[in-house]
């Protein structure tokens, strides 16, 4: 901006007219590094010398900086998601916010369909692919065909061989195999007994990396939190779980303190997709996303601050559900003080991530005061006006946006998935405008930059930089150049964004895009010794997810089908505030309608027939 020119000034969000709002594909400048060039460029993004101007470079390349410092924002910040009162959802049960995790799963069990063991203890002998799910391991320990004690043998033996490959994939950045041994020979003797606590008794979990499953180490897959942080008890989701007869069987591995989306991890290696183990996972839920989609375990519990369960649920052919912010307590979580995070499920099925969530949900006091959540409910399946609920739905779609992706074999897979699942039930597709997509981008990048280095500037400042990461170092100089400035303005747009999906949301009940605007990218071999920096693939994956965090909405990616390469395709379906029940309930029919598209992975432990 010259001298003596006026600043850019936005129109108020209340008189934008929409009818004019044209979509533009968000234009991204970085480099793509690794290997030397990445170790330089950290070099020089660090000195005091060029790190200031490397910055600011990068900062109005990609129109930060006019966005941010250059533009007057009429609107008041909002530093935390603040959402009208909601309608109550229809077709649900209460499950009670406050209530035992254990009464709350078996009101949540209730829900859904009657088991039906035929369904995958059968004779066919080219049966078409299903995940074991939580239910399936109900039936085996109830009906003696197998014990938690054979299955963690199994587990074991997985996770061993695994490690052991040429490539290893390394799920886990801890594994205690005689723990694991110990609790499942405490759920065999209560099913011996017949005693299980609840449906979740035997069932193995993976807990990310950053969350608190005691005695577990939590290192946010750095190679030093542990220390300086130790864990002192469950993480209140761990917790919860553990009530419940869960058995958790390790840390799983993750994009160093979920600073990225791929789950490139240099200290512990990179998982790898099991779809497709030259490809990344997706992250930073990238240790859990592989082992609920190579078989391993039935679900998963990760973090989601700008799209890390949906994400790689999505690149990895599993269910990925996103909260509302709020609605999970933090309390354990190494990213429990920022605004944009959430715990969530990763699941094999639906249903299996209704059942955690029904386990985890329930909100801390706090967030009661300040967030008023709605009532904690799941939808009721077995109701005779389920799919009259379903027939009344209306989706929103943001055409233009929902077809930016990398190959339109992915908007158009997802598109198919929506048109069968209105040509089934009734739904509805609405056409909406969601404006100002650039700036909710650059406003997310800011928070959660801001948040984080808030939360690592003390480490960062007592010499910690250099054990972290190149690539983690390459964002934290990034996040560090941040000004109060430029995270007010962010707040300031945070609050025009809730504006616009709050008017989608008085036309339509769901908005669906794609979850990802690729499938999983390569990984290059360059990068498994020092890291990558690729802010082109991360926006592309981030491309639909970013509303779910800035504006703390629920979320859910389902799969719905692959691309010519054989990878995972997931649809995003986007949820009002409180509105995880309904999301529920429309993710349960696209699951069904699309069960017999989703494939085998390539890399696959088959627990129960093992």
């Amino acid at each position: 901006m010259g001298k003596g020119q006026p600043p850019r000034a936005m129109t108020p969000v209340e008189e934008v007219d929409l009818s004019a709002v044209r979509y533009q594909s968000p234009p991204l400048q970085a480099p793509h590094l690794t290997g030397f060039s990445l170790r330089a460029f950290v070099w020089l993004i660090e000195s005091p010398l060029f790190g200031r101007l490397v910055t600011s470079l990068l900062k109005s390349q990609n129109n930060m900086t006019r966005m941010l410092q250059e533009t007057v924002i009429p609107e008041r910040p909002m530093y935390l998601p603040e959402y009208p009162p909601q309608e109550p959802e229809q077709g649900v049960v209460l499950l009670g916010d406050d209530r035992d995790p254990v009464e709350r799963v078996e009101e949540a069990l209730q829900c859904l369909l009657p088991y039906d063991p035929s369904v995958h203890w059968t004779t066919d002998d080219k049966p078409p692919f299903l995940y074991w799910k939580i239910r399936d391991f109900a039936h085996a320990y109830r009906s003696g065909i197998t014990t938690p004690s054979a299955v963690a043998e199994h587990i074991i033996s997985g996770v061993e061989e695994w490690s052991n490959k040429k490539p290893p994939m390394p799920m886990l950045v801890y594994f205690n195999a005689d723990d694991l041994r110990k609790q499942a020979e405490a759920s065999t003797k209560r099913f011996q007994q017949g005693t299980p606590i609840s449906i979740l008794d035997g069932i193995f979990i993976a807990i990310k990396d950053d969350i608190d499953c005691f005695p577990y180490p939590s290192k946010g897959a750095t190679t030093f939190f542990d220390k300086i942080r130790p864990v002192q008890k469950d993480a209140v989701c761990v917790a919860r779980l553990r009530k419940c007869g869960v058995l958790f069987f390790g840390k799983a591995n993750m994009h160093e303190l979920g600073l990225g989306v791929t789950g490139n991890n240099p200290n512990y290696g990179t998982a790898r997709n099991p779809h497709s183990i030259d490809r990344y996972t997706g992250g930073s839920s990238s240790g859990p996303a592989a082992l609920v989609s190579s078989g391993l375990c039935s679900a998963a519990i990760g973090t989601d601050g700008g799209g890390s369960v949906r994400i790689p649920s999505s690149l990895c052919g599993i269910i990925g559900l996103k909260t509302t912010y709020g609605r999970t307590d933090m309390t354990g979580a190494l990213c429990d003080c920022g605004t944009v995070e959430v715990a969530s499920p990763l699941a094999a099925s639906v249903e299996d991530a209704m059942l955690v969530y029904s386990a985890i949900a329930g909100s801390r006091p706090m967030d009661k005061l300040t967030l008023r959540p709605s009532p904690l409910c799941v939808p009721n399946l077995v109701s005779p006006d389920s799919n009259n609920i379903l027939g009344s739905v209306k989706i929103g779609k943001y055409t233009e946006w929902f077809h930016d992706v990398s190959d339109r074999d992915i908007s158009n897979t997802c598109e198919d998935a929506l048109n069968l699942l209105c040509s089934s039930f009734g739904c509805q597709i609405e056409e909406i405008i969601l404006p100002e997509l650039e700036e909710m981008r650059t406003a997310h990048l800011v928070s959660i930059g801001t948040e984080s280095f808030c939360d690592l500037n003390p480490h960062y400042k007592a010499g910690k930089r250099t054990e972290f990461t190149l690539d983690t170092r390459t964002s934290l100089a990034l996040f560090r150049s941040f000004t109060s400035t430029d995270y007010v303005a962010s707040q300031q747009i945070r609050r025009r964004i809730m504006y616009y999906h709050n008017e989608a949301f008085k036309k339509v009940d769901i908005i669906a895009t794609p979850t990802t605007g690729i499938t999983a990218p390569k990984i290059p071999q360059s990068s498994l010794k020092l890291g990558e920096s690729d802010y082109v693939v991360s926006a592309y994956l981030m491309r639909f997810v970013i509303a779910g965090n800035l504006l703390g909405l629920p979320a859910i990616t389902v799969p719905v089908g692959h691309d010519k390469q054989g990878l995972p395709i997931g649809l995003q379906l986007i949820g009002r505030p409180w509105g995880e029940a309904s999301l529920l309930r429309v993710a349960s029919a696209v699951e069904e309608l699309c069960l017999k598209k989703r494939k085998r992975p390539s890399a696959f432990h088959d627990i129960l027939n093992a």
